[in-house]
């Protein structure tokens, strides 16, 4: 070891009082290249050297060498441990990068500090690392992006804490694809599994299940169903419309009960006063119109709206409104709109008629 370190010693002071770039790059490569050809004979005192010369060497050589170094030394499971530190705390990205994607040399308190002080490329090459402990997701989730959330949440080898859960199950409310891909990890705890579910769309619920490996298919729908059977029983049973219909039946007998007044109470979230006057506009049973809000088919809703000569704008305001707790996708209200365009006043009422009928013979 001694003749390694003295001759590494001797070229170092050479490089770092030699004026030329070249000279300074061509040491740094050489130096480099021995540390990785005995990597694996190397034993902690002798890593030190090399840790010692190439962080004396770094601190003169331009960008380009130092992704090089970079991107060389960031597979190697014995890297010089402080040259790792300093690559990876760069502010620049191209330099960072490599490191922060793969090398196991950094330290978790590093990536920490990194993930809360740099922006959104280095918080996105830490995301894809080996492995990621929850109290490092957990600084990832809080200030990272999209992008940054996503490659978290496709991460297999990431963990994260029930913070971090609860932060992937409310960015996933407004991101169909995020939702599918934290509903589908192997080790997403049940209750945040049931909330993700709930949030969701229809057809997210539908992708989800259809993508589901067989061992967590079954799981996943039966808290689906389990789901549909909580908000029908929420909506049905438990609400109490009383005060709703005394309210209804007032305005209807002052004739301020029309559209607009749906509208108004549709904007508002009052749930009981939208379903009665529905059902009062529309002429229509209020059990019938409590079982059409809960229920899972949007066409079937769209029968009394149109049935009440609804303007598009309000059914679909009361679409997006009727669970508390799921959201509708675009696309879904955009095969709803051209449903109830196509459908007519007349066939409507008919159709509400029959559904009545049908409703009394149960």
């Amino acid at each position: 070891m001694r003749p390694i370190c003295e001759s590494l010693i001797a070229e170092l002071e050479v490089a770092v009082n030699d004026d030329l770039l070249e000279n300074r790059t061509k040491t740094l490569r050489r130096i480099t290249d021995l540390f990785l050809n005995d990597a694996d004979r190397l034993n902690d005192e002798q890593i030190k050297v090399f840790d010692d010369v190439l962080c004396l060497l770094i601190r003169r050589i331009e960008g380009r060498a130092l992704i090089e170094l970079s991107k060389r030394l960031a597979p190697v499971d014995n890297s010089p441990i402080e040259v790792i530190r300093q690559l990876a705390h760069n502010e620049e990205i191209d330099i960072a990068g490599p490191v922060l994607e793969q090398s196991r040399r950094l330290p978790n308190n590093d990536l920490i500090e990194i993930a809360a002080t740099r922006g959104q490329a280095h918080l996105l090459a830490i995301s894809g690392r080996y492995q990621l402990d929850d109290s490092l997701t957990d600084v990832l989730l809080s200030r990272g992006d999209e992008e940054v959330v996503f490659k978290l949440a496709t991460n297999s080898r990431a963990r994260f804490s029930q913070t971090g859960y609860g932060l992937l199950v409310k960015d996933a409310e407004a991101d169909d694809r995020l939702a599918e891909t934290v509903a589908l990890r192997f080790d997403i705890p049940l209750r945040f599994l049931r909330e993700l579910l709930e949030r969701a769309t229809e057809a997210v619920r539908s992708r989800i299940l259809s993508l589901a490996p067989p061992e967590t298919r079954e799981e996943i729908q039966r808290v689906i169903a389990a789901i549909a059977t909580a908000v029908g029983r929420v909506a049905v049973t438990e609400r109490d419309f009383s005060d709703a219909e005394e309210l209804i039946l007032a305005m209807e007998k002052s004739g301020k009960l029309d559209e607009s007044a749906l509208l108004e109470f549709v904007n508002q979230h009052k749930y009981e006063e939208m379903t009665v006057a529905l059902a009062r506009l529309c002429s229509a049973s209020l059990k019938m119109i409590s079982g059409l809000m809960v229920g899972l088919r949007n066409d079937a809703l769209l029968v009394p709206c149109k049935a009440a000569d609804l303007k598009w704008s309000t059914a679909e305001a009361i679409l997006r409104n009727r669970h508390s707790n799921h959201k509708i996708a675009d696309q879904i209200i955009e095969i709803a709109r051209g449903d109830y365009e196509r459908l007519s006043v007349a066939t409507a009422q008919r159709t509400l008629r029959f559904m009545q009928v049908r409703e009394a013979a149960k």
